[in-house]
């Protein structure tokens, strides 16, 4: 695929980003692409390898060969066609995916993998610039009605399908805008939200209706979509966040990470949210508990709040800069990673436990009593934690982000009333049971009832939960009309 021998005359390219002094005093997005020539030389480079590891890398599968080779050949029409086939919004992706299939390009063994993600961004943005996408209404109906909650990448991929199969589909959101964590988790410097706005303006034209404001289980008891509908789907995310039980904890100033995450996109995005709600870091030294990504994303907000120093701990060893390729590729490797909000400003320390919090004397964090630990494996062979001697300190702030991931899907309201009204199964980690597999893929113990994305397999990334919905509306199809032509 591409130039058999791109790789060897044209150098890896990636997006640029704006200075950080730029960037910082606003909330859009500041990558800068690379040109169209630019483009093309970076396709050029896709090796005609023999095994396509790319494929296994994405969750997806999307064809990346395929397409790098149709922007080589500057058929970029065709190449927004193939990159559709197997992903309804490559947009996101190609915005905040971390790209695991660049970590399996092969020329990933000589640090130099393809610059997939880019490429994939090129594409839709210009279909986009050019009328390439466009509504694909379907040209008959089945006359089956299906509900799908939660308006995230996994709900929105699901219905899309579904309705361009003919299918009537109603997507149940219980925040005030369509997106999910998309909208309001994701801060808008790295994905501005026209990109969702484009493609929900697209799926109502193909026949998605939309309910925001309506909070299944709660608002609305889930029995009554169990009886209006044909098929049910539960898209509604992992949001019940990891928390710190330790002593300070009720101390104000010390939250969760999504509430500072979330209430600072509203306002960003022109949603009112009174000052006595809003978390803001100006002129507070911001303690972040966690090292992925939506703790990245509480220092970026919140150097752009204006915070005096920002500090980011994780419990974890500090992974090596650079994984050792005989021993990890074509798989996802620990190593350290830096993001555009790292480079921003901020402390970054590992082997830090915390153990409480500080009050101030009026109810307010002041620090945190943090120890360094280490990692030694016992006798049972599992890794435990030992706190080292001696190295008990505080960390001076006055703000406090929980960012340590989420356990399970929220199982008050919905998920509650289907566990009593219809004996739906949870698995052992607290997400709805499903498989992903053979003929009762995507089902849960609910006859009729489907779960797909983070509330099925627990937290993950949003190209797991397109690949989710994507092969969720395939089962839905089938189980409705007893075939399909969708794709899984």
């Amino acid at each position: 695929m591409g130039k058999p021998t791109g790789f060897l005359e044209y150098d890896r390219r990636d997006r640029r980003y704006q200075p950080v002094a730029d960037r910082v005093v606003h909330y859009r997005e500041f990558v800068i692409p690379l040109s169209a020539e630019q483009v093309r030389e970076q396709g050029a480079r896709c090796m005609d390898c023999g095994i396509p590891f790319c494929h296994q890398g994405c969750p997806v599968n999307n064809l990346i060969p395929e397409w790098n080779d149709l922007v080589y050949r500057d058929d970029w029409k065709r190449a927004i066609e193939v990159l559709h086939s197997t992903n309804n919004f490559p947009e996101f992706t190609g915005r905040i995916c971390p790209a695991p299939c660049e970590e399996a390009c092969t020329l990933n063994l000589d640090d130099t993998p393809v610059t997939i993600k880019t490429i994939e961004c090129a594409i839709v943005d210009r279909a986009w610039e050019e009328g390439w996408i466009r509504p694909q209404v379907a040209q008959r109906r089945t006359g089956k009605q299906v509900a799908v909650v939660g308006s995230g990448p996994a709900g929105l991929a699901c219905a899309q399908q579904l309705a361009r199969a003919g299918h009537n589909v109603d997507v149940y959101e219980k925040a005030d805008r369509i997106g999910g964590l998309l909208r309001y988790g994701i801060p808008d410097f790295k994905m501005e939200k026209q990109h969702i706005d484009r493609r929900i303006a697209q799926m109502r034209t193909e026949g998605v209706q939309f309910h925001t404001l309506t909070h299944v289980g709660v608002d609305l008891p889930v029995s009554r979509l169990q009886s209006d509908y044909d098929a049910l789907v539960l898209a509604g995310g992992s949001e019940h966040p990891r928390d710190l039980p330790v002593p300070g904890r009720e101390l104000d100033g010390v939250h969760f990470a999504m509430d500072f995450l979330v209430r600072n996109s509203k306002r960003v995005q022109g949603v009112h949210v009174p000052d006595e709600d809003f978390i803001s870091a100006q002129d507070k030294h911001v303690l972040v508990i966690g090292g992925g990504d939506t703790g990245s994303d509480c220092i970026g907000t919140s150097i752009r709040h204006g915070a005096r120093s920002v500090t980011q701990v994780e419990i974890m060893d500090r992974p090596p800069e650079k994984p050792n390729k005989g021993l990890t590729w074509p798989e996802w490797p620990q190593r350290m990673r830096t993001s555009s909000s790292h480079e921003e400003g901020c402390e970054r320390m590992w082997n830090i436990a915390t153990k409480a919090f500080i009050d101030d004397g009026n109810g307010r964090v002041k620090a945190a009593r943090v120890v360094t630990v280490q990692w030694e494996k016992g006798a049972d062979g599992r890794m435990q934690m030992q706190e080292v001697p001696g190295t008990e300190r505080e960390i001076r702030c006055d703000l406090v982000l929980l960012a340590m991931g989420f356990v399970h899907p929220v199982h008050e309201g919905m998920l509650a009333q289907l566990q009593e009204g219809s004996g739906l199964e949870l698995d052992p980690r607290g997400n709805v049971q499903g498989s992903t597999e053979g003929e009762k893929a995507y089902h849960t113990s609910v006859d009729g009832v489907f779960a797909a994305g983070d509330i099925r397999r627990g937290q993950s990334l949003v190209v797991w939960a397109i690949r989710e919905g994507r092969q969720c509306a395939h089962a839905v199809d089938q189980w409705l009309m007893g075939h399909t032509d969708l794709p899984r």
